[in-house]
């Protein structure tokens, strides 16, 4: 086990790692859609890319889901097989819309699944990217 330090110092160095291997400005939380952003996220036991819509009234946050719902098959041809929810609740409790992909039995406490990781990274947040260019307009008008 790792003490909170070390853990936060990997985790400082997993991130810069990540960065350096992969240099490029991701979209992220540019999406000019607000609360509508794409997330990495790796822990102990998992790597994670998501699209989280966050939006406080229900019903444009439903309304997104739904544009990104109906382009299904569309999305998985660009990501692969993935997991939704329309009502994923996160630790704090806040409720949000998620749509996303994992990766098992890597840790970002390991430097050996370092690599393994950088790689689900670029691949999925590339392909999540690729469909929101390609749909952008239709995602947009909600």
């Amino acid at each position: 086990m790792f003490s909170k330090q070390e853990a936060q110092q990997l985790k400082k160095e997993f991130w810069t790692a990540f960065g350096k291997s992969f240099p490029r400005k991701w979209l992220l939380y540019d999406t000019k859609i607000k609360d509508f952003s794409f997330k990495f996220n790796a822990d102990n036991k998992k790597a994670e890319v998501s699209l989280d819509i966050e939006m406080k009234d229900e019903i444009f946050r439903n309304a997104y889901y739904e544009k990104i719902w109906s382009l299904e098959d569309i999305l998985q041809d660009f990501i692969g097989d993935f997991h939704k929810d329309e009502y994923f609740t996160l630790d704090n409790g806040k409720v949000i819309s998620k749509i996303w992909i994992e990766k098992h039995d890597v840790s970002i406490f390991n430097k050996n699944s370092w690599q393994e990781i950088f790689e689900f990274f670029w691949e999925k947040m590339d392909g999540f990217e690729r469909f929101y260019y390609e749909y952008e307009d239709f995602i947009k008008d909600v």
